[in-house]
């Protein structure tokens, strides 16, 4: 097993370019069983959940390829893959988005067998409005022995929400969709996400033949059509990779450019970071992030787009450990988010967590120690602790960020940073 060591201290220059968003790369992936021909997505990030998602497709009968500029093609041969319906537990256990294969195979198949999915334990994600949303087109869905096994005849359009106990859905939005592009008549989805990666994947439909109006807003129209031939297409940049590139420049005082970014998907993380003080400097499709010694506390909360990404709340929290002053952080999309927490007092932040909320007290330094990664976002903060923290930071269980972020230590050594991956 890996692990990355960080020796702190040392300030971030240089610039980087922006992955494309792993997000939006897993649902227009699954999309792909909907498609009559191959297609060629751009921009896809070299990470182990687009690994994994090729496996599970692999599995269904899907013929991958990677190119060494990013891109991936993907076809299903038509007529030769009908029984191959099921997406084992071996390969869904390891990530949530995997479960972006069930509207795809039901609406093409007509059957769908899918585990429950796996991924970081960040707290509650149930998965009622996937199979309200899918039952409510026709489906007939039984959960036994793990699975989500459904069935149809013919999906008919309908009128859906998707607003639950614990707020919308991505995946279930992408679901629900994916599903609709070829049922019969018209299918409404009130309270879909609107997040960049779900426009992304109704824009990628849409070049594909589809017919999905209201993109971008939380009432989605989605006229079913007969057939969706296979396209060329470029995903949208990580919105996460960027912002979590963003607070590497702030949290070291630094000084960097970052390349391929839609600065319009950021708004909330920008605004956040002006108000700490950061200088943020949109240029075309790049920013300037430029630090300096002087950061103000402030309090921000979690919500759904446009409002700041959960998926960037650990990040935060490793900047404002460094800011003098008191800060609170309300999570409000998964509220017992907070489990990197302990790890970084134990690198010597002034931590309380009440419920949702975490207080955090600013303290005059960082120490490095030994560190465990709990989830992939987690674990991005506790290298951005790393980075600015005196003496030597080991953190270990690193598969986590492999998940999602493409050579992070080799770009960031790039950028000044002194940090190594080694084999622990």
């Amino acid at each position: 097993m890996d692990k990355i060591v960080i020796e702190g201290g040392r300030r971030l220059e240089g610039s980087t370019r922006i992955n494309g968003a792993k997000n939006a790369a897993l649902p227009i992936m699954a999309a792909c069983l909907l498609l009559h021909g191959p297609s060629r997505i751009r921009g896809v990030p070299n990470i182990v959940d687009i690994e994994t998602q090729s496996e599970i497709l692999k599995n269904l009968g899907g013929e991958i390829k990677r190119h060494e500029d990013g891109t991936l093609e993907i076809g299903f041969r038509d007529g030769e893959n009908e029984g191959k319906f099921t997406a084992p537990y071996e390969l869904v256990s390891k990530m949530r988005a995997s479960i972006c294969v069930l509207g795809p195979l039901l609406s093409k198949r007509r059957k769908a067998k899918v585990s429950y999915p796996g991924g970081c334990i960040i707290g509650q994600r149930p998965i009622d409005l996937h199979i309200k949303g899918l039952k409510a087109l026709g489906a007939q869905i039984e959960t036994t022995e793990g699975y989500i096994t459904a069935s149809v005849e013919r999906l008919k359009g309908a009128e859906i929400s998707l607003m639950g106990q614990y707020g919308i859905t991505v995946l279930g939005t992408c679901n629900v969709m994916t599903a609709a592009v070829l049922a019969e008549g018209t299918t409404i989805i009130e309270h879909a996400a609107c997040e960049p990666e779900v426009q992304d994947l109704a824009n990628f439909l849409n070049k594909a033949g589809a017919k999905i109006t209201g993109i971008g807003e939380s009432r989605l129209t989605i006229e079913g059509v007969q057939e969706l031939h296979g396209v060329d297409y470029e995903i949208i940049p990580d919105r996460i990779e960027a912002g979590t590139f963003m607070i590497a420049g702030a949290i070291t005082r630094g000084d960097i450019a970052l390349e391929n970014v839609k600065v319009e998907h950021l708004s909330a993380v920008i605004d956040k970071l002006r108000e700490i003080g950061v200088e943020v400097t949109p240029v075309g499709n790049s920013v300037r992030v430029k630090g300096n010694s002087s950061y103000h506390p402030v309090d921000l909360t979690t919500l759904p787009y446009p409002g700041m990404p959960t998926d960037m709340q650990a990040q935060f929290m490793a900047l404002l450990c460094t800011v003098e002053g008191k800060s609170v952080i309300t999570e409000k999309v998964f509220p017992d988010r907070f489990i990197h927490s302990p790890e970084l007092q134990r690198m010597g932040a002034d931590i309380r967590v009440e419920g949702s909320c975490a207080i955090v007290s600013g303290t005059p330094f960082l120490s490095g120690t030994n560190v465990m990664v709990s989830d992939l976002r987690a674990g991005a903060g506790l290298v951005l602790a790393g980075l600015v923290a005196q003496g030597t930071t080991h953190v270990h269980r690193i598969y986590h960020l492999d998940r999602g972020y493409e050579r992070l230590e080799k770009r960031l050594t790039d950028l000044g940073a002194v940090i190594k991956r080694i084999h622990d």
